[in-house]
């Protein structure tokens, strides 16, 4: 029986509770063999944007977060492809390495309506059965054909999470949205600390 495989890309700056739920809903909702989570290199609709946390970090806290998930596995495909990180681009690795394995891409419902405007969106619907994941706050369809996948909700997001992280370095272990293994990785390599001295260097969100 050909191997159902999940892919779960993202910046993942930081990755948090709410990651992993979704991870695990598909794993277990879809009957999936492997759900992998894919660090993005450059996530180039992001990186214009704002100071994006060096890929090498991001991939040691997903790699934090998941540590002993069953089903669960972390991908740097992208990061050792290098440049700006393209799903269209890893799922034809992941088809080319994988043989007939089934496919499916797990998106946040607030991505739906900008999901035309991806690198060669048409041909990653052809790629893999897209999984749309019903987030609070978003009423957007599913298109045609997408599948849903309803996560109990978590109220989290990198964004606030950034913020309180550069706010209470002194006290990151008050911030349960985070596992403990994650904040280990922030803390062993100074991520997110604020930089009074230079303010543009402040990640931002």
């Amino acid at each position: 029986m050909p191997q159902r495989l999940g892919v779960f890309g993202g910046t993942f700056d930081p990755p948090h509770v709410g990651h992993l739920a979704v991870a695990r809903a598909a794993r277990d909702s879809l009957g999936l063999d492997h759900v992998l989570l894919v660090v993005a290199n450059d996530p180039w609709k992001k990186s214009p944007e704002r100071v994006v946390t060096p890929a090498a970090d991001r991939l040691a806290m997903v790699r934090a977060l998941v540590a002993g998930e069953p089903g669960l596995d972390v991908s740097d495909a992208e990061i050792r492809r290098g440049g700006p990180s393209f799903t269209v681009t890893t799922l034809r690795e992941l088809r080319a390495a994988n043989g007939d394995a089934e496919l499916f891409l797990i998106i946040g419902r607030d991505l739906v309506d900008d999901f035309p405007s991806w690198h060669e969106s048409t041909e990653i619907g052809r790629l893999a059965t897209i999984v749309v994941v019903d987030r609070p706050g978003y009423v957007t369809d599913a298109q045609r054909g997408w599948k849903l996948l309803v996560v109990p909700p978590v109220d989290v997001s990198s964004t606030e999470l950034r913020e309180q992280l550069r706010d209470h370095q002194h006290d990151v272990g008050a911030l349960p949205n985070i596992s403990p293994a994650v904040l280990q990785v922030i803390r062993e390599r100074g991520l997110y600390a604020r930089n009074v001295d230079d303010s543009a260097s402040v990640q931002r969100s």
